[in-house]
């Protein structure tokens, strides 16, 4: 029976998924999970064993994780992937390959737990309702997707019969601490949701130009925006002097977009540099692989995700005026942070 799955990876694994065709998971202490009998049991007294210092809540919670991963993910069931370095939804159907990848150091960041993955599509975070982006949020490593399964095979062509399958589960509830922190990352990931979504259906491109501009303001910059035409990709000119003489002066691209920017359109945006300048582009999406190496061997650049932006926003939101305030109703609570404990 064909079944839906989301897995969570950390940002640091990148591009590395899509880009070899996989998934994968951690507790690298663990010997090979893939040799460990097909009970829920045995995982159990596995996972005791390399991390006896696992919470007694937790130890269910994990071992159904790995059991799942091990042996519950069949030949053709789907695999969803919220990928969090660049807020795209991946999407692709499991290959049944399934593989044992130990780091030689065993370190805490090492993911040595493989299956393999025909990716099928891409799409921004932006293409979903909130329901199916809380459905996918910040959760348990691996969980079965069941209220918006049809939302996410929609958008690789299959038309979804309503919710699938509820799999079958003997795992014990989150820890309290859990809960509270899914709780807290679900609230961030929503508001990040709701910003870029304000922002790239109530402005136009034009006053999105204008909004980069005013952030850059609010930040301590003198700022001015490009005409709409003959601006050689060159949208908002930040400086910090107020008749913009001194250097550093930064010329800044805005793109109204969701989708991934390419590499192509960051070269011409430094072509536009002259002695003293710097180059920033502006995004409500992501950018591609090439386009992030070609910021990191270039100092006078630095590209803005739609990630940084909502930080940007955040940090600068008491200084916004009240005609982008009212775009971006935002209001202030304290959410548990347990992250640090």
């Amino acid at each position: 029976m064909t079944r839906i799955w989301g897995i969570h990876m950390p940002a640091w694994v990148g591009d590395d998924p899509v880009d070899n065709g996989r998934v994968f998971i951690g507790w690298p202490r663990l010997d090979d999970i893939f040799t460990i009998p097909a009970q829920r049991e045995a995982f159990k007294e596995a996972l005791v064993r390399a991390y006896p210092d696992t919470k007694q809540g937790a130890i269910p919670v994990d071992a159904g994780t790995l059991f799942r991963f091990a042996h519950e993910i069949y030949v053709g069931d789907f695999i969803v992937y919220p990928s969090k370095h660049n807020r795209m939804v991946n999407i692709g159907r499991a290959t049944g390959r399934k593989w044992y990848e130990p780091h030689p150091d065993n370190g805490d960041d090492d993911m040595p737990f493989c299956r393999g993955v025909d990716w099928l599509g891409h799409f921004p975070r932006s293409d979903f309702s909130q329901a199916a982006l809380n459905e996918i949020g910040s959760f348990i490593t691996l969980f079965a997707i069941r209220n918006n399964s049809g939302e996410f095979l929609a958008k690789i062509g299959l038309q979804g019969s309503g919710p699938l399958p509820v799999v079958a589960s003997d795992d014990a509830p989150l820890p309290d601490d859990e809960v509270s922190q899914t709780a807290t990352q679900v609230a961030v990931e929503s508001t990040a949701d709701f910003i870029i979504r304000r922002l790239h259906t109530e402005l136009s491109g034009y006053d999105f130009e204008h909004f980069v501009a005013h952030l850059m303001e609010c930040m301590g910059y003198t700022a001015r925006v490009s005409q709409k035409s003959g601006d050689g990709g060159v949208d908002v000119i930040a400086h910090t002097d107020q008749l913009g003489f001194q250097p550093p002066i930064i010329k800044i691209q805005c793109k109204r977009q969701t989708a991934q920017v390419s590499e192509q359109l960051v070269s011409q945006l430094l072509g536009t540099l002259g002695e003293g300048e710097f180059a920033m582009f502006v995004t409500l999406g992501s950018y591609t692989a090439p386009a992030r190496t070609r910021e990191r061997n270039n100092a006078k650049l630095r590209l803005i995700d739609g990630e940084q932006l909502v930080e940007m926003v955040q940090a600068t939101y008491p200084k916004m005026s009240p005609r982008f305030r009212r775009v971006l109703p935002l209001k202030q609570i304290y959410v548990p942070d347990l992250e640090g404990e």
